[in-house]
């Protein structure tokens, strides 16, 4: 949970992404990859479920849906990080009630992790989506006691999918 880029919101309506979803202040990007969003209705229903869950309300999220190379260099440029991930969130929010942000995900990394978890790419896709959520709600997983407790809460979250 970091800084937002400056500039990321405005630079992705103005670049027209490929593909958009939007409900109830969540709204799904694809910038570079080939993707399509599958059941993006009843992400938003479990997603708000999940922020009614923690008493938070959805003012803005924005999940934004990459390539490892255009999360790399979100990496690099905004975190000083050299390294590939699955997920960055940017945490915009002024009050600690609400859940305004950005979750960058590479659906290159979500391929790969899910196969070599030998998970389907949807649920590891959903882990993830949900792992920057739950970042937004102010959890972390810097070291192996809060990275275990996510998993826990991560795994609950997945509990409540309905579809």
């Amino acid at each position: 949970m970091n800084q937002h880029p400056p500039g990321t919101e405005s630079e992705m309506n103005a670049g027209l992404p490929e593909e958009s979803h939007e409900s109830h202040g969540i709204e799904f990007l694809v910038e570079d990859v080939d993707f399509e969003l599958a059941e993006a209705e009843a992400l938003t229903s479990w997603i708000e479920k999940i922020a009614q869950v923690h008493e938070h309300k959805i003012v803005q999220l924005t999940y934004i849906f990459c390539s490892d190379e255009y999360l790399h260099r979100v990496n690099v440029e905004y975190l000083d990080h050299d390294t590939y991930t699955d997920v960055i969130t940017f945490d915009n929010a002024d009050d600690a009630d609400i859940i305004e942000g950005d979750i960058f995900i590479s659906v290159d990394r979500v391929r790969e992790n899910a196969q070599s978890l030998g998970v389907t790419f949807h649920d590891e896709l959903h882990r993830v989506m949900i792992h920057g959520v739950l970042h937004l709600l102010g959890y972390a997983d810097k070291d192996l006691l809060s990275q275990t407790a996510m998993r826990k809460k991560e795994d609950y979250c997945l509990s409540l999918r309905t579809f």
